[in-house]
């Protein structure tokens, strides 16, 4: 069966491995005739590498995976045109793995309390933060975060712990970074308000009071972001266990 673009759905038909030079100008010849993008499916094994690599190098991005079919959905759009350099990166963008970034933050008053968060999703407490959104800094993104959830701004510095989560409930691995502060002025703790939707309350506890409102991997991770910012030296996790 030769390459073939569906003029109404913009799918693309193909047998077999495709030339990528035959991809490129059956899609220009698409976008020649009006369709703004062209679609194909691939199947997303190791014995169906080949093809995806011709997709590839026709500059096809790979949008996401069909579940419970391993089908990948290419595409290209009339409106991806640029440089071979900006052409490869962006098509190997689409395709290499990405991981969630975590930022949380060691808040304390000035007693040495530490904030923790009470959410509305899960029973065990944690630190303030959240997950940072695509081309946002960890800091920028835990700053934020504290300002939706404790309605606070606060300035963080120094990086205490770097943790790879492994997976959970779900979640697929990510990494974590967890900043320091310094310590809430008093008027700061004063102003601290839970946003009453994700956050339910936000806790003054002790480290020790803490732990056990955390989830284990959690407590190993509080702990080397305590000693961080006890001699200066950030600590880096492997599912809240400290590595050599």
């Amino acid at each position: 069966m030769p390459l073939h673009v569906d003029p109404v759905s913009g799918i693309l038909s193909y047998e077999g491995i495709p030339d990528p030079s035959a991809l490129k100008a059956i899609a220009a010849s698409a976008f020649d005739s009006g369709l703004a993008r062209v679609e194909a499916w691939v199947p997303v094994s190791p014995e169906t590498l080949s093809v995806r690599r011709a997709f590839y190098r026709a500059g096809f991005r790979r949008e996401g995976v069909r579940r419970g079919e391993a089908i990948g959905v290419f595409s290209l759009l009339v409106t991806d045109t640029g440089d071979d350099q900006h052409t490869f990166t962006a098509v190997m963008n689409s395709v290499t793995p990405r991981k969630r970034l975590i930022a949380h933050a060691v808040l304390m008053d000035a007693a040495g309390r530490l904030a923790l968060c009470e959410t509305s999703f899960k029973s065990d407490f944690e630190l303030p933060g959240g997950i940072v959104e695509p081309g946002e800094s960890p800091r920028v993104g835990c700053e934020r975060e504290i300002v939706e959830e404790m309605s606070i701004d606060v300035t963080l510095d120094r990086v205490l712990a770097i943790d790879w989560l492994l997976p959970h409930l779900g979640w697929e691995d990510a990494t974590e970074m967890v900043f320091g502060a310094p310590p809430l002025t008093d008027a700061q703790v004063a102003a601290v308000r839970p946003d009453g939707q994700e956050i339910l309350a936000i806790h003054w506890l002790t480290p020790e009071e803490a732990e056990p409102r955390l989830a284990p991997f959690a407590v190993g991770r509080l702990r080397g972001a305590l000693a961080a910012l006890a001699d200066g030296r950030t600590r880096y996790l492997e599912g809240g266990s400290p590595v050599a």
